[in-house]
């Protein structure tokens, strides 16, 4: 009987073995992306970021002599997703920190559960300030909303000397909303006047109806705190009313797809955005050579270099940490300090907020071309 039930446990208990052993060989880092869907541009390019990192720290013996093992997830840029996902991550796959979102409504989904497990979180890009106000556990590599907002409030009055701007804010997006707060306010202080606003819901494809309107309240400029793909509609429809007066947006723009959908009608039109791959800085040169020989010669735009930088982040301090334990990891990342990364020198605040510069970029010949950097 004995040795009948030997013969029972003993496999299981040798896979049982193997398996908790199999599961300290490699440090597991989650990853929720819109890889497909409406904001595809963002997820793959974040990605590529990030996997471009995990394959560079690898090459180089890992973290704490650990192989880095990053499991990808898509949340199909579709609401409601990104919590499903994470819970998955974190109870079947064991994760020990979770990167992602780019967008702040899906970033603002997942980070309650993160917190709850006190699993670290860092969003590469996700700007709306409640992002980290979800708890203490949940960080970000990029500046956010109050400060892009007064940015580019102050770019529209002294760079593009504008007087009466439209607001065309879409109602479905916490980042939109949020970005447009800040806009508003600071261009109201600066002595700018906010003369019209319209609204709008993602996946929205007609804007004759608000343009139109914009178009009879004598107008200079339109500011579109949105998403790339409205962004680019929003300026074909623009133009085609003769609307020929500078329209310019955030970092929801950056993506090829702007030019590509939005097409001539997009030359002229500025954003900001976090970083650009014209910065001649060695870090800067030595990343778009580094990602380009990867990516069959792609230009990485701001959410890779932000995808690398939060995967390098996480790495540095892992190594700080000396563990994966999350309670400290969690103190070491909010002691990062001075951490030089491609898209700046990140320095976690208080807040687990990072303090950085912001690039302006314009389309000029059917290009991304830098303008200029606005400093906090």
């Amino acid at each position: 009987m004995i040795k009948a039930l030997r013969s029972l446990f003993l496999p299981a208990l040798m896979a049982a073995v193997f398996t908790g052993a199999r599961a300290q060989d490699t440090v597991k880092i989650g990853e929720f992306a819109s890889l497909t869907g409406k904001e595809a541009a963002f997820g793959q390019s974040s990605h590529k970021g990030t996997l471009l990192a995990v394959e560079e720290l690898n090459a180089t013996g890992g973290i704490l002599g650990r192989q880095v093992e990053l499991i990808t997830e898509d949340n199909q840029s579709k609401q409601g997703e990104s919590a499903t996902i994470v819970k998955k991550l974190i109870s079947r796959d064991k994760i020990i920190a979770l990167l992602g979102e780019v967008a702040s409504g899906r970033s603002l989904e997942a980070a309650p559960i993160a917190q709850n497990y006190k699993i670290p979180m860092i969003s590469p890009s996700s700007t709306n300030p409640r992002v980290t106000e979800m708890g203490s556990y949940i960080f970000r590599v990029c500046f956010i909303d109050p400060f892009q907002g007064t940015a580019m409030a102050k770019f529209a009055k002294d760079s593009l000397h504008l007087k009466k701007v439209a607001l065309l804010t879409s109602v479905s997006s916490p980042y939109s909303v949020g970005l447009a707060k800040y806009f508003k306010e600071t261009f109201a202080a600066i002595g700018g006047e906010i003369t019209i606003e319209q609204k709008y819901s993602e996946g929205d494809k007609d804007f004759k109806a608000q343009l139109t309107a914009i178009k009879a309240a004598g107008v200079d400029g339109i500011f579109v705190p949105g998403y790339y793909t409205e962004a680019a509609l929003i300026s074909k429809q623009a133009r085609e009313l003769e609307l020929n007066f500078p329209i310019f947006g955030g970092d929801g723009w950056e993506a090829p797809q702007l030019i590509e959908i939005g097409g001539k009608a997009m030359e002229g039109t500025y954003y900001s955005t976090h970083y650009s791959p014209e910065n001649s800085s060695p870090a800067v040169q030595n990343f778009v050579k580094k990602f380009r020989a990867r990516f069959a010669g792609e230009t990485p735009d701001a959410m890779a270099a932000l995808g690398y930088d939060s995967a390098m982040v996480l790495a540095d301090a892992i190594k700080r940490a000396g563990t994966t334990d999350g309670p400290k990891l969690r103190a070491a990342l909010a002691a990062t300090r001075n951490y030089d990364g491609v898209t700046g020198r990140t320095t976690i605040d208080p807040h687990r907020n990072a303090t950085k510069a912001a690039v302006v970029i314009t389309v000029k010949d059917g290009q991304f071309k830098f303008v200029e950097s606005i400093a906090p």
